[in-house]
């Protein structure tokens, strides 16, 4: 099958043949029809991962066909339209059994801990539990876009936050990720403030649902100037990008009581930040959430906004590319500049 093989970190992928994927006796294997390129793959690509082995195939937000299934695999059948969290829970665990399969101890993680969907194809192990079926009137780059931006963002903002209508949701940084979490706050009924450096995102922000923006470069205290947007500070607040700056202005834009959720990776220095615990924390009852990934039986709710109007992932893609496209959609990520979310929907190319 075609490929993007990454031989050395931080160098380009090499666009080759490589080995189909074996079948999983328990899992599938699909014919991939699109996979969104995300700034977890950049990190990847870096070697700031740790999972990730070389050589590798990277690519985690995919969209396709069921090609292939194993003995045990019984819930699916060839040629069905799919996609799958990009966390495989192992099913049986207690955690996976209690609903949350992004924190399975046996879990493996597409793109990172086993080869991905930069490819032609791409197996999922213990597809009963792990697949999910894609609407019939969602496209395949809609699917991949979506992603693990849209549906992790939709674990934060509603799941972990449990963002009610009228409150005050502020996004910091508005790549994928942040701009799903805008939009989805928006479905829901919240107040949402964007907050990045780029006015380009923030301009896309704004027409994805945002009620205000804010150019955090232009102000010298974000957290001071998001509490006076908001009539005293964020009921819930999301650090969307994982540097210790925008963990900080999250933490200082929230109001007393209020909810962090840390969406964006935070890696390097910036997986040690420090923590102004009495002023904050302490003080001022804050709550801290992490969220990492969705359970595939949480894409039925997310479909369900879809399908009702209130949400349209469609809207977050803003380039498609073929499969050769890849490595300078990746160097792009060296910076923050551009906004929406590319997607790869030609294997071939």
């Amino acid at each position: 099958m075609r490929a993007a093989l990454l031989s050395r970190y931080n160098t380009p992928t090499d666009i080759t043949d490589v080995p189909d994927p074996a079948c999983p006796r328990d899992g599938a294997v699909i014919a991939v029809r699109a996979c969104g390129v995300c700034r977890s793959d950049h990190h990847a690509w870096k070697g700031a991962d740790p999972d990730v082995e070389l050589p590798h195939v990277m690519g985690h937000e995919f969209a396709g066909d069921v090609l292939e299934t194993g003995p045990e695999c019984h819930a699916f059948t060839v040629g069905e339209r799919v996609t799958a969290p990009f966390i495989l829970g192992c099913g049986t665990c207690p955690d996976c059994r209690g609903g949350e399969p992004t924190i399975c101890d046996h879990q493996q993680v597409i793109g990172f801990s086993q080869w991905g969907a930069f490819a032609e194809r791409v197996a999922i192990p213990r597809a009963d539990f792990n697949l999910v079926r894609l609407p019939d009137a969602m496209e395949y780059a809609a699917a991949a876009g979506m992603g693990c931006r849209v549906t992790t963002s939709f674990r934060a903002v509603v799941d972990r936050a449990k963002t009610q209508p009228g409150e005050w949701l502020v996004v910091h940084g508005c790549g994928g990720v942040g701009l799903s979490a805008i939009m989805i706050g928006a479905a829901i009924g919240a107040q949402v403030l964007a907050v990045d450096v780029n006015d380009e995102a923030l301009t896309l922000a704004r027409s994805l649902g945002a009620n205000a923006a804010l150019n955090a470069s232009d102000v010298p205290d974000v957290g001071a100037a998001v509490r006076d947007v908001t009539g005293g500070g964020a009921h819930v607040s999301l650090d969307a990008l994982g540097i210790t700056a925008t963990f900080h202005n999250s933490l200082k834009s929230l109001r007393k009581m209020g909810r962090h959720v840390q969406i964006g990776m935070p890696l390097g220095p910036h997986a040690t930040p420090d923590l102004p615990l009495l002023d904050l924390v302490y003080s001022r009852q804050i709550t801290l959430h992490g969220t990492r990934g969705i359970g595939a039986d949480r894409f039925a709710a997310l479909f369900d906004m879809i399908a009702a109007g209130r949400l349209d992932p469609a809207r977050l893609v803003t380039h498609r590319i073929g499969l050769s496209g890849l490595n300078t959609a990746l160097a792009a990520m060296d910076g923050y500049t551009g906004a929406g979310v590319t997607v790869v929907d030609d294997m071939t190319g």
